[in-house]
């Protein structure tokens, strides 16, 4: 036993020694007052840092061979199908399928598709999966034998870390300060944008470790008011700051409760450059994960200001983020979807639908709130139902053809007015539309079009009688 601790002892001083070999390569070698060594001194320096990574990488796997010793067989749901490893923190992406955090991260970074089932994302969203995470949790605890990992950052990770955070409490000053030049925001402002994209423990270390960061961090937006468009570069990068951070669990509630977040954040839809407006729609979108922040936003300005950008925005992502982030704040939040009605968001997404703009995106929009009947009197209004109609004929995917299918049948179901069975009956009179649905493996499809064709024979049965 005493041995086993000396070796184990042994192992993380050789590790540490390593980690500062690399921390004072990163550090002291590849930079020479303040400027980055060229030619031959620098391929010295990247082939020693590489050296210590394999280094690193090897002692990594020793530490694991030492302490792999189950012979307790994982489940399969448990394991990562990227990692083949059980899964540390799980995530649930929009196919449906769970994967480990840091892996299914990195796969997003390079592809919008489903690992495993292959299938285009619609949107990028990963949620905690907590059913997994408790199962495993107490598969670990039933089968003693098995030690389930933590979070482990890598060596490298650590080291970059420790070196970028050292820099973050002089980049909130110079941005934060009254006396610093507006030159000097923008520099410091673009380099924290920087590095709360590229380290994931920035994010959290930022919100977490410096007191009142975020209130300091908005400080030069807060002085501008209403003009807070006046300097785009600086809003830009301060809003893409906050949506970096948004993404780490642990800080959606301290942002949104900040209470100059949502405020700026909404200021942010109306005013400032392309990438502001998206990035602060896909804030929102991020904040509104959290139930409780759900109800912050829904009682902000920030609700119409994502329906204005959704109405008025010639980017097609930042209409997307938009939709993205109104679904999730009107999902199962009764309130939020009424209100989102009132202010004209069926409106905004019919008009984009007719035009054939995110259609998609919008048209699980259009399904949340079609059961409202002033929603369908609005698209009804509109003459959306011929270009839903269209859709049906054309689209080839199974989800755009159900949300089709299920606001048709709103409206058929909720209309007062006989033009749209009307519609209807001409539609099915010349392209068989409802006939052809109503034959598909689609369970909700296939309902609901056989309860529009029989609206259909009585509407013309109704005809047949009239003209008796």
């Amino acid at each position: 036993m005493a041995d086993s601790t000396a070796d184990a002892t042994e192992t993380n001083a050789d590790t540490l020694s390593l980690r500062r070999e690399l921390k004072k390569v990163l550090t002291e070698n590849l930079y020479d007052d303040g400027g980055v060594k060229d030619g031959v001194e620098t391929v010295k320096s990247i082939d020693e840092a590489i050296r210590i990574l394999n280094c690193l990488k090897r002692e990594s796997k020793k530490r694991k061979r030492e302490s792999d010793i189950s012979p307790v067989e994982v489940p399969k749901e448990f394991k990562c199908t990227l990692s083949k490893t059980i899964m540390i923190d799980p995530l649930i992406i929009s196919s449906g399928q769970t994967y480990e955090k840091r892996y299914i991260t990195e796969w997003l970074n390079h592809n919008r598709t489903c690992p495993k089932t292959k299938e285009l994302l619609s949107q990028v969203r990963m949620t905690p999966n907590h059913l997994i995470n408790d199962l495993i949790t107490q598969w670990c605890l039933v089968n003693n034998k098995v030690d389930r990992p933590k979070p482990q950052p890598s060596d490298f990770e650590i080291v970059v870390t420790e070196m970028v955070t050292g820099d973050i409490e002089p980049l909130l000053q110079r941005i934060s300060s009254p006396s610093s030049s507006v030159a000097d925001q923008m520099e410091a402002a673009k380099e924290l944008a920087l590095q709360t994209s590229k380290f994931v423990n920035v994010r959290d270390f930022f919100v977490a470790k410096i007191p009142d960061s975020i209130t300091r961090l908005l400080t030069p937006l807060s002085v501008l008011g209403d003009d807070v468009d006046s300097n785009p570069e600086l809003q830009e990068n301060i809003i893409t700051s906050l949506f970096n951070m948004s993404t780490f669990e642990q800080n959606k509630t301290l942002l949104a409760e900040n209470p100059q977040v949502i405020p700026l954040l909404a200021k942010s839809l109306k005013q400032g450059t392309v990438v502001t407006r998206r990035n602060a729609a896909a804030t929102l979108m991020s904040l509104s994960d959290t139930d409780s922040n759900k109800i912050i936003i829904g009682n902000s300005e920030a609700l119409k200001a994502l329906i204005d950008l959704i109405l008025d925005s010639d980017d097609l992502s930042a209409t997307n983020e938009a939709a993205n982030a109104i679904l999730n704040l009107c999902y199962d939040e009764l309130e939020n979807c009424k209100k989102a009605i009132s202010l004209g968001l069926a409106s905004a997404v019919t008009k984009n639908i007719k035009a054939g703009r995110n259609v998609d995106e919008l048209l699980a929009v259009l399904v949340l709130i079609s059961p409202h009947e002033r929603v369908v009197e609005e698209m009804d209004n509109l003459g959306v139902i011929y270009d839903l109609l269209s859709i049906l004929r054309k689209t080839s995917c199974l989800v755009t053809c159900e949300n089709v299918v299920v606001i048709v049948h709103n409206m058929y179901v909720k209309s007062r007015e006989r033009s749209i069975l009307k519609s209807l009956a001409e539609e099915e009179n010349q392209h068989k539309t409802f006939t052809k649905l109503a034959s598909q493996e689609s369970v909700p499809v296939v309902g609901r079009a056989q309860g529009i064709l029989q609206g259909i024979r009585a509407f013309a049965a109704g005809k047949e009688t009239q003209r008796a």
